[in-house]
């Protein structure tokens, strides 16, 4: 059998998590002849219910669990990992300016990202999930000077899934009929779920996007607006955010730096924009559409880009670059 892997989950005794941890432990993610030891980190409140979730992680019995381990120390949590998921945050409360949420979310990022620093392999893949994600994780990534910036992504998948799956309903086709969906920027309202480059297999053709639907007024419309405002949507519906989708999401982007992307298809991905060919600022984390191969990512190069989606790629970014001066401003103090 192979060596173990060490994976931590923060945030661990959240419902997120728990909507994640089984099927990380059965082998959905890093592979079904992969042994994982799973760290569960969270806040010294929450640490009796994490001995639920170990109890339940236990009584699971699978195969591939090897152990695992609660705990509320960042020592123990990022020993040695290959693998962090960033899920747990400070969410937005009633009343609080989004300055206080990044304010509050600098200081835990940059604790995380030290610790990353000092106990984690340097071949470790981190992605954060806690919101602000983007400047979460260039908040984490500066905390780790020693961690290649390449090794730290955010999850802009769930808005990916969410926006092949608008297209795939209004064409009526499964969801892996449609590939090649891009979400651009940031995980807020502001992102841009762009299909100009989308391609949905129809009756066994593969068409654009733009064919398929035959709405042009909807696809820069209403599709852009629900992607947009989905978990808002969520919350609202269900009273709580957004849990089996966001754990599903982030296992497709996890399983993707380890195993690939399909030969011809790119997914979404926030990563550091340096180097990127759309003119994004480069000291960000942004989402692009990446393609990945032996657990690196490279941005998709050379899409065209017409002036409706360069005003959007644009909007979104300069949310971006006020989130991070303001981050690295408390940053600094």
């Amino acid at each position: 059998m192979a060596e173990p892997i060490r994976v931590v989950v923060t945030g661990a005794a959240g419902q997120i998590a728990y909507s994640l941890l089984y099927s990380i432990a059965k082998g959905d993610v890093f592979g079904k002849d992969q042994p994982i030891i799973l760290i569960l980190l969270d806040i010294p409140p929450m640490l009796p219910v994490l001995d639920g979730v170990v109890m339940e992680l236990q009584d699971c019995a699978l195969p591939l669990l090897m152990d695992v381990i609660p705990t509320d120390k960042v020592e123990v949590g990022f020993k040695d990992i290959d693998a962090a998921i960033l899920v747990g945050s400070m969410p937005r409360k009633e009343g609080m300016e989004r300055k206080d949420l990044l304010k509050a979310n600098v200081a835990i990022f940059k604790t995380q990202g030290s610790a990353l620093d000092k106990y984690a392999k340097k071949s470790v893949k981190v992605l954060v999930v806690g919101n602000p994600a983007n400047t979460n994780c260039l908040i984490a990534s500066k905390s780790a000077p020693s961690i290649p910036k390449e090794n730290f992504s955010c999850l802009t998948r769930l808005d990916h899934n969410r926006a092949c799956s608008q297209v795939a309903m209004r064409c009526g086709v499964s969801s892996s009929q449609v590939k090649n969906v891009i979400i651009w920027g940031n995980h807020s309202s502001t992102q841009y779920p762009d299909v100009h480059h989308a391609k949905v297999n129809v009756a066994g053709g593969e068409k654009s996007a733009y064919e398929a639907v035959k709405n042009d007024a909807w696809l820069r419309g209403d599709f852009i607006s629900t992607v947009q405002q989905r978990g808002a949507a969520v919350i609202k519906a269900r009273k709580l955010s957004s849990a089996m989708s966001a754990a599903k999401a982030i296992c497709d982007h996890m399983r993707d730096i380890w195993f690939g992307t399909k030969e011809g298809e790119f997914i979404s991905m926030g990563v550091y924009a340096a180097g990127n060919s759309y003119g994004i600022p480069e000291d960000l984390i942004y989402s692009f559409p990446v393609q990945i191969k032996n657990k690196s990512w490279k941005i998709v190069d050379g899409l065209d880009i017409n002036d409706f989606s360069r005003a959007k790629m644009d909007a979104t970014a300069a949310e971006l670059v006020e989130e991070r001066d303001t981050a690295l401003d408390f940053l600094s103090k």
